[in-house]
């Protein structure tokens, strides 16, 4: 199954496709339910392709937050049933001095990472007009969390445990674009996304400034592919929705959502 499916991949997403497999198989083998870490958008989308390619194993998703980008899986039995509880979340709230200090979403995700924290515990980092800032995070990372965390920066914290029904709406828009480009080169895609020359879309990205699903790419010549979330530093987010074939011109098609800072 793994090796059929690859050819329609990334060589870089074997791993995860391996990964990915080697979960069906435990939930046909053990007739029981199997949750994932946090997966993002990309990844969301192979594990979905694989998960319709067969019958015996069915797949939901939650982040907790509405339209959450990170979400966890549950992988089952098709007869079985699943609960909001089998997904194992704890959504945190950040208490600190809202009118003396400023937090940043880079900022709360660094703090996380120093502490040893791994990424696929963590999902969505959202924050509203008024500066609240929640995340959602494993259960067991939670009890971490809630206990080790003290300091965002310079900022003191405390971390509060809080129930999803009291989760803030994200204050993001984003916006659907159609393009017409000569491939799906990263440089390419961040210069038609946020209306910038090449050159300068090849800068940000040698110079560290652009991620792929959350990975630091340097390569201007990387290929994305759909569902691939980039995060460009101080131009905001932008994702591949969709390709819709190529023009007589052997120029691609397609659909981006942007988001501008």
């Amino acid at each position: 199954m793994a090796d059929n499916v690859k050819q329609h991949f990334r060589p870089d997403e074997a791993s995860f496709i391996d990964f990915a497999v080697a979960l069906i198989r435990q939930v046909e083998d053990e007739y029981r339910l199997v949750a994932t870490n946090f997966l993002n958008p990309r990844q969301q989308y192979i594990l979905t392709t694989l998960i319709n390619a067969q019958d015996t194993v069915k797949m939901q998703m939650s982040g907790g937050f509405l339209d959450a980008e990170n979400q966890r899986a549950v992988l089952f039995p098709a007869y079985y049933e699943p609960t909001p509880t089998d997904y194992d979340m704890q959504a945190l709230q950040i208490n600190y001095p809202i009118k003396f200090s400023v937090l940043h979403h880079s900022t709360i995700l660094g703090a996380l990472m120093h502490a040893g924290i791994e990424r696929d515990s963590i999902g969505d980092i959202v924050s509203n007009d008024q500066g609240v800032w929640q995340l959602m995070v494993t259960t067991p990372m939670s009890r971490y969390i809630l206990a080790t965390l003290t300091h965002i920066g310079r900022t003191k914290v405390r971390m509060l445990a809080i129930n999803q029904q009291d989760l803030i709406i994200r204050n993001e828009v984003w916006e659907t674009i159609e393009k017409t480009v000569s491939s799906l080169r990263l440089d390419i895609i961040v210069a038609n996304g946020y209306n910038i020359s090449r050159t300068h879309a090849k800068e940000l990205i040698e110079h560290g400034k652009v991620r792929v699903n959350w990975a630091e790419i340097r390569r201007p010549d990387y290929v994305l592919a759909i569902d691939d979330l980039v995060s460009v530093r101080q131009f905001g987010r932008l994702k591949l929705l969709a390709e819709n074939g190529l023009t007589k011109k052997e120029k691609w098609r397609i659909i981006l959502a942007v988001i501008r800072k």
